[in-house]
């Protein structure tokens, strides 16, 4: 006899075991914070997590926010020229950009390159007791391993937003002069005049939550990583979908907080 109460149970069993990850995650970056604020600090591991983030990253972000801005152009043409209202595509494209596309699709981007890489990088250091290593030789993994990505990721990614918001308006601004016919100065006028420092201070504040949420993804499936090759396969692609699910949960967090009325 089937018992009725099973997909109850089960359902259950999966409630409290995604309230024990979020507690562990939860634990697991304020350790990571906290070893931020007391010394050692390792600027040489801060310097190179920060290149991975920032500079080398930097490539497929500015692409992504360029085709995006001209992508936002086309379409907002497309359906504004139906009710005349074409003189508002500045400020969409603007708005967008700045505001959503420019710090999700940046965080997204890096959760895929430099989350797996972490994943990567860590979960190999702990199935070859790498880890464990450096605890007999008296160095805290956390603070070696874990603590400078997370200050990386919390540092990096705003900068690298900062570019995309440039980038994907300008893109923007470009196929409305060349293929829209728009006069570039008017649109450029507009496009100042439309901007609000509260449109950049909450694409910043954006990207630095999604910064942080890369890089704690990224280290905790990496170093929680069990299983040899196998189980780092599986802690890089558990850190790239939970990376990538939170950026799109916090980012609906985040726009609730700074422009619900």
């Amino acid at each position: 006899m089937i018992d009725p109460l099973r997909p109850v149970a089960a359902t259950g069993r999966g409630v409290l075991g995604a309230v024990a990850s979020a507690g562990e995650i939860t634990l697991f970056g304020a350790e990571g914070l906290s070893h931020l604020l007391r010394p050692p600090f390792y600027a040489r591991l801060f310097g190179r997590a920060f290149v991975e983030f920032a500079y080398f990253s930097l490539p497929v972000v500015a692409l992504t926010a360029i085709f995006s801005g001209m992508v936002i152009a086309l379409q907002s043409y497309t359906g504004f020229a139906r009710y005349g209202a074409t003189n508002a595509i500045a400020n969409i494209v603007l708005i967008s950009v700045v505001r959503e596309l420019a710090p999700v699709l940046a965080g997204l981007m890096v959760a895929g390159r430099v989350g797996a890489a972490m994943a990567a990088e860590l979960g190999t250091m702990r199935v070859t007791d790498q880890i464990d290593a450096l605890t007999t030789l008296s160095t805290n993994p956390m603070k070696y391993l874990v603590a400078p990505r997370l200050l990386a990721g919390l540092i990096a990614l705003p900068l690298l937003v900062l570019v995309a918001d440039i980038l994907g308006v300008a893109g923007g601004w470009l196929i409305a002069t060349v293929k829209l016919g728009f006069n570039s100065i008017p649109y450029l006028e507009n496009t100042l005049s439309f901007l609000q420092t509260q449109d950049v201070v909450t694409s910043l504040v954006k990207a630095a939550v999604f910064g942080f949420i890369v890089a704690l993804m990224g280290c905790y499936h990496g170093y929680r990583s069990r299983g040899g090759a196998q189980g780092v396969g599986s802690a890089t692609t558990s850190a790239v979908v939970s990376a990538s699910i939170l950026i799109l949960a916090f980012d609906y967090v985040l726009t609730e907080l700074f422009f619900a009325r």
